[in-house]
């Protein structure tokens, strides 16, 4: 174990050492945390004597907790008992199984996964006649559950009419479940707060139980594990907790990076150790990465250092478009290859998904093999399958199977009973779905408002085969004006990726009829199969990938594309520029000794190509001399966002305004409207 503890550096092993009290080790990108986190657990097993089942380490993905639980399996002595290492998931359903009781529940209770809860919510939604989006209703639950609001409450303060609909639903949706012992994913953590919560001596006696626990990514936690973690430590107070405020990337999924921020404020005594020294980098990437992430700030404050030393200038590559960027990356990516790197040591990363369209497409041309991880191919998105199959439709009416795909997209109250019929009547009939649809009076077999939506659809299909043998270029406007498809998208949780993704879509279809004016739709579609079938990849291939899926890993050879105002960062409503400048240095953080970042002169934007200005990251990061910063705060808030106020509680933001440096929040608290600060309040 000595031995161990000598190969760390002196502040990884000032972390090791720290026994009681709190603990925060505020652990830079490459720096060792997760070494220096099993090293600690075993430290405390191994040296000072504290028995493993009084500890507890948590997570958040199964993987960490694997991986932990492996590092720590091999320090630990071979007759120990094993600690409790996992998520706080797998945490709260241990728990619960132990203690459901005490809220009146048995403990042969059933979890339900999210597909699970979409449908109870849809059917709950149908029974009151309400027609929102059901991603959109489960994501509202999801968030009310994690900061602890019950439906009474929201019923209580909502003021929108939507926001009544949804604590409506909520309050069926958890009548429901428990009536039927069902549990879903925030009920493990949700339920397993209020029975500590509620059961005093049951607290004192689970915190006593785990007098050491420690906490992985902390900057990653949401309001309720924050307040669970308060009352697991409450009788000790030794909670050590690993994090980096510099990549805080979540906020968009709850994650509340003043819980990281605020920590040594929440538990006194705090000792804060920084883990500084980059074991992943050379100089000059670690160089860009602390200039940029310095003019953040919401942060403690650390600088990483080389432990490799000087290394390649980071470099800028410059295109005039999207098409030539990726054709460049990949011919550069061959010569590597060529030169024996490793493919699995090279990889692209884009802050938006659409980006991934041309990388794609580029890597398809050059023949190099490439896998994408953490998301979809551009192709296999619903939206995008949605698309060609509209186009497929109008290109060929009588492609039943791309039919079926669309004619209840947009909604249209074409149910499963319904396309069955049409497709039993039709094979009936010796004719495809379509000309069955134009050429017989479907109201005998369907109800009269699927009768008249079918006819509407078949309508809309003729008016845009009419328009394509005209002119492909009105063709496109007329699309959405006429389906919608982009109106349909928009509403969803995620609406606004899939939007710029089908803008993306549409881009590229114009791009491709300027490039050939008299292009026919049915081989645009088939040059489109070929550019999306890339068959034989293995592992030995080039990651193409979000930042954001992007975070834990590392490469030798790197890339990042995009880096324009408006692709990354983000601009406009709801854009937290803090939140995208840590998204700038976790992407910079995980090339090891060669970087190049990506711009270009124009992009498809919103379905149009539009001249953009480098971002202002290149300039921040000390990358581009002579420039002016525009280092401007974006608001952090938008409206319809649930805000905390140390003394007015929880509100629902209903409008933002700019005041001087900052923005002026317009806040209703429960019929009580205020006009605050945003640095006054924080999200929820």
């Amino acid at each position: 174990m000595q031995e161990v503890i000598n190969a760390l550096n002196e502040a990884q092993q000032e972390a090791v050492k720290h026994i009681d009290g709190s603990l925060l080790i505020l652990a830079g990108a490459g720096s060792g945390k997760t070494k220096t986190l099993t090293t600690r657990l075993a430290y405390l097993i191994s040296e000072v004597g504290i028995d493993p089942l009084n500890t507890l380490t948590l997570t958040f993905t199964n993987k960490a907790a694997s991986e932990m639980r492996e590092r720590a399996s091999k320090l630990i002595p071979p007759n120990a008992s094993m600690p409790l290492l996992c998520t706080f998931h797998k945490f709260g359903l241990l728990f619960l199984k132990f203690n459901i009781e005490k809220l009146g529940r048995a403990n042969n209770f059933v979890i339900i996964d999210s597909d699970d809860r979409k449908r109870i919510l849809k059917r709950i939604a149908k029974e009151h006649k309400i027609d929102l989006n059901i991603a959109f209703i489960s994501s509202e639950i999801s968030k009310y559950k994690n900061t602890l609001l019950t439906a009474d409450e929201i019923l209580k303060k909502a003021e929108l009419p939507d926001y009544r609909k949804i604590a409506t639903i909520y309050k069926d949706y958890e009548a429901e479940i428990t009536e039927n012992n069902l549990v879903d994913f925030d009920d493990l953590l949700m339920l397993t707060y209020q029975i500590l919560e509620q059961d005093e001596t049951l607290r004192k006696e689970t915190s006593l139980r785990y007098q050491y626990i420690m906490v992985d990514e902390y900057q990653d936690t949401n309001e309720l594990q924050f307040k669970l973690l308060e009352l697991l430590a409450s009788e000790h107070n030794n909670l050590c907790v690993v994090g980096d405020d510099d990549q805080s990337i979540y906020g968009w999924r709850g994650a509340n990076i003043r819980n990281i921020l605020e920590f040594s404020e929440h538990f006194k005594g705090t000792k804060t150790v920084k883990l500084e020294t980059n074991y992943r980098s050379t100089f000059p990437i670690l160089k860009a990465a602390n200039e940029l992430i310095e003019h953040n700030s919401q942060r403690i404050g650390k600088k990483l250092t080389s432990f490799k030393g000087d290394g390649d200038k980071v470099k800028l590559f410059h295109s005039l478009d999207e098409s030539l960027e990726s054709r460049s990356i990949a011919k550069e990516i061959k010569v590597l290859l060529d030169k024996g790197v490793p493919s699995d040591e090279i990889a692209v990363l884009y802050r938006i998904n659409a980006l991934s369209r041309s990388l794609e497409e580029g890597f398809t041309k050059e023949e190099l093999p490439f896998k994408l991880l953490g998301g979809m191919r551009f192709y296999d998105r619903a939206e995008i399958k949605d698309m060609i199959s509209y186009f497929r439709v109008l290109s060929n009416p009588n492609d039943d199977f791309s039919l079926e795909r669309i004619i209840n997209k947009p909604k249209r109250g074409i149910g499963k009973v319904t396309i069955d019929k049409l497709k039993k009547a039709a094979f009936e009939s010796q004719s495809s779905i379509f000309r069955f649809l134009k050429e017989q009076d479907v109201g005998t077999i369907v109800s009269k408002k699927a009768a008249n939506a079918l006819k509407e659809f078949v309508a809309n299909i003729e008016l845009l085969q009419s328009e394509i043998k005209h002119s492909l270029h009105n063709f496109i406007e007329l699309f959405e004006e006429t389906i919608g498809l982009k109106r349909y998208y928009a509403a969803m949780i995620d609406g606004t990726e899939r939007v710029q993704n089908i803008d993306e879509f549409i881009g590229f279809f114009r791009e491709a009829i300027s490039q050939t004016p008299n292009l026919a739709l049915d081989i645009f579609l088939n040059e489109i199969s070929l550019q999306s079938d890339q068959d034989n990849i293995d592992e030995n291939a080039i990651t193409i990938m979000s930042i954001h899926a992007s975070k834990g890993l590392e490469f030798e050879h790197l890339y990042v594309i995009g880096l324009e105002e408006e692709f990354f960062p983000l601009l406009g409503d709801g854009c937290n520029m803090e939140e995208e400048r840590r998204l700038g240095y976790v992407a910079i953080t995980r090339a090891k000794s060669d970087l190049t970042l990506c711009y270009v002169n124009s992009r498809f934007y919103k379905g149009q190509r539009k001249n953009i200005e480098k971002s202002r990251f290149l300039g921040e990061a000390g990358l581009i001399q002579g420039e002016a910063l525009k280092i401007s705060k974006a608001p952090s808030y938008k409206i319809g966002d649930l805000v905390k106020h140390k003394i007015f509680g929880i509100g629902r933001v209903q409008a933002v305004n700019k005041s001087r440096q900052e923005y002026k929040l317009k806040i209703n608290f429960g019929g009580n409207k205020k006009e605050i600060l945003s640095s006054f309040v924080q999200s929820v």
